[in-house]
């Protein structure tokens, strides 16, 4: 991992143009983890601090005066510690949960290596427009590969998962990410953060009982966000928690501009508390006035209070 123009870069994996601090006159305040954050992060076999604010563009190459991107997946099984109590075997795309978020531009041809190395049939589907033989419902055994190509369209914030039977069980062991497809006018310069709301099983008995945005409980009450002061906030939200029918997205202190699943340049309300269904998924954008530490959390209290919670540390 490397700095490349006041940006982390790993890989393919880097943060979007338009958090260029260099290029766009953004502060993005560094997240300055203590000891037990970092720890914790080691332990744990997750980094909710890389989930924030990093993108995967993937390879790209011209064919045909088009804009190619190349990505590489992979399913693999992986126990994490979700607490000092709770170890939880989960099944992920490359490692991580949620697994990396992809990024593309409308229009973009995507093509994506799937390689299923977790032990069990798995498949990848993608959210949006693409052939039926794209569509990721076909079994992926153990041991083999598959390619799914396809343009990135419509515009939008997607969503990828496992769609093997059961699917809430697929899913809810880790097996998701985000896919955003960006217009082909950008939007306007933001400091863009990923966050996903998750739910964990931890018994198996068809309920969750540990919570987590970005896929470790609490660790954002441990390690606050780190935001500037009266600057464009640009929040990737999206619901990943089966087992519970709904959960809302709710910001203390300040309101939101809603644009629902991204496919609009203009919000369409503007609020504090938004409700989710599973896979539902949307842009909101806020500015804090004042600066402090402000809480994010679903309404659902008992959710919130699993594991489902963090902190905006709004700095000057």
């Amino acid at each position: 991992m490397g700095i490349i123009g006041g940006a982390i870069a790993c890989g393919s994996i880097r943060f979007s143009e338009s958090q260029d601090k260099s290029d766009n006159k953004l502060v993005i305040p560094p997240m300055k983890p203590s000891d037990a954050s970092l720890a914790r992060i080691k332990t744990s076999g997750l980094n909710p601090i890389a989930a924030l604010r990093e993108f995967d563009y993937g390879k790209v190459s011209q064919e045909n005066g088009r804009t190619v991107r190349e990505f590489e997946l992979t399913a693999k099984t992986k126990t994490v510690k979700l607490d000092a109590a709770n170890d939880f075997i989960t099944w992920n795309v490359n490692d991580r949960v949620p697994g990396p978020t992809l990024r593309a531009t409308e229009g973009d041809r995507v093509r994506i290596a799937f390689s299923n190395q977790a032990g069990h049939s798995h498949s990848l589907h993608f959210h949006g427009e693409h052939p039926s033989e794209m569509d990721g419902v076909k079994p992926i055994r153990n041991g083999a590969a598959t390619i799914y190509e396809f343009d990135a369209k419509p515009y939008g914030v997607h969503l990828y998962h496992c769609h093997i039977a059961p699917v809430a069980r697929h899913i809810g062991k880790g097996l998701y990410g985000m896919f955003i497809v960006d217009p082909p006018t950008p939007r306007p310069p933001a400091d863009e953060i990923v966050l996903i709301m998750a739910g964990y099983d931890t018994n198996g008995d068809g309920r969750n009982e540990m919570y987590a945005f970005n896929g470790l409980p609490h660790f954002y009450m441990q390690q606050p966000i780190a935001v500037q002061q009266n600057q464009l906030l640009r929040l990737y939200v999206l619901n990943m928690i089966e087992f519970d029918p709904v959960a809302t997205f709710h910001v203390h202190a300040n309101m939101f501009q809603v644009y629902r699943t991204g496919r609009s340049m203009t919000p369409s309300e503007k609020t504090d508390v938004i409700t989710m269904g599973t896979a539902e998924r949307h842009i909101l954008e806020l500015k804090y006035r004042f600066t402090g530490k402000y809480m994010f959390h679903p309404h659902q209290d008992a959710i919130a209070e699993a594991g489902c919670m963090g902190l905006f540390d709004v700095v000057a």
